[in-house]
């Protein structure tokens, strides 16, 4: 296969990690005969340095021309003027809108290698596999939004909406992952209190009614799903929330396999390619310093091959390779919960050693 790949660095370990991934890809490359070509665009705060935009026309021009965007992480100290004209952020939402990538896949996913280390109890994580489908161009992060007076009387606001549109494409997608797994379903809403989640729910029920009436499908309010998260994670398959919801509960949902180091996303549309990058952030206190781990990266470049390359042994033999490192004890320091650690690089050369 020959297939063009964006790459997306951005802020603070961005370039690290994307770099890691990069040799997977390479190798992957290598070992199965494929031919990936790769070129690497500006975004976010770097983006807003260079040239005074975080999402500069020409990345938006790579990316659409691309076969698939591998992202690395925006953001950070430097740019955090609440004043601003414009933040790193603005760029990731944009170039979410400009690819028209509607669903966000965050797989919260436990390596059995990793069960103790995370917070919560063995008894409790163990077996844990959850989907989530996050909407990702609609909700209150797209909504009107202002300011008006001032001193004690300025007052702000931020509005929240939903077409049934939207609705309706998530939900189909989340219902047809959920019948290649467990055939379950569970759709997060605020229902008792917000408009648009009384939409939300009206139009999930009917779309699963009509059209996958063989998906087992219930409904968890946001605060209640926060609480689940934690005390019967394993109840759950395929969940699918809006915006807000999702962003939340699956930054939540990162300490069940131990660290947000671990969990790669997916944002897809009805076509055109794919956007994959780990849900962690820019962390810029460890940036430069060959500690990040590189893991969620690598794994997002797993989620690329199979979802947009349709590559799934490749996709498969990436994941075996990072369960083969951490089943031998190798861990980064967010995971070591000070233990014996390696560096970014180190642990990086670890995984592509397994792909041999």
């Amino acid at each position: 296969m020959k297939a063009n790949l964006v790459l997306l660095p951005g802020d603070g370990i961005g370039p690290e990690i994307i770099t890691q991934a990069r040799r997977v890809l390479e190798k992957i490359a290598d070992l199965h005969g494929h031919e990936f070509s790769f070129s690497s665009h500006l975004i976010g705060g770097i983006a807003i340095d260079s040239c005074g935009n975080p999402l500069p026309d020409e990345t938006v021009a790579a990316c659409k021309a691309s076969d698939a965007v591998l992202l690395g992480a925006v953001g950070g100290p430097k740019w955090d003027d609440p004043a601003a004209k414009t933040r790193p952020e603005a760029g990731l939402l944009k170039i979410r809108k400009e690819l028209g990538l509607f669903a966000n896949l965050r797989p919260i996913k436990l390596f059995d290698q990793l069960v103790d280390a995370s917070p919560l109890k063995r008894e409790i994580i163990q077996g844990t596999d959850i989907l989530f489908f996050r909407e990702l161009t609609g909700g209150i992060y797209f909504g009107e939004s202002g300011r008006s007076g001032s001193g004690a009387e300025e007052t702000a606001f931020q509005s929240m909406a939903y077409s049934v549109y939207e609705v309706e494409r998530i939900v189909r997608m989340a219902a047809k992952a959920a019948q290649q797994r467990d055939n379950r379903l569970t759709s997060v809403d605020k229902a008792n209190v917000l408009e648009p989640s009384r939409l939300w729910r009206q139009t999930a029920a009917r779309v699963m009614a009509e059209e996958f009436p063989e998906v087992k499908y219930d409904v968890v309010l946001v605060d209640a799903m926060a609480m689940h998260l934690i005390n019967r994670p394993r109840d759950f398959d395929v969940v699918v929330t809006g915006n807000l919801f999702g962003d939340i509960l699956t930054d939540e949902a990162s300490m069940l396999p131990g660290s947000l180091g671990m969990l790669p996303s997916a944002s897809l549309g009805q076509d055109g390619p794919g956007l994959y990058e780990p849900i962690h952030g820019s962390a810029p206190d460890i940036a430069g310093k060959g500690l990040a781990n590189p893991l969620a990266t690598i794994l997002a470049a797993a989620m690329l091959l199979r979802h947009s390359l349709a590559l799934m042994a490749e996709a498969d033999a990436i994941e075996t390779a990072v369960g083969s490192v951490l089943a031998d004890g190798l861990r980064t320091n967010d995971l070591a919960r000070g233990g014996d650690a390696i560096g970014t690089t180190a642990m990086c050369d670890a995984v592509l050693a397994r792909l041999q």
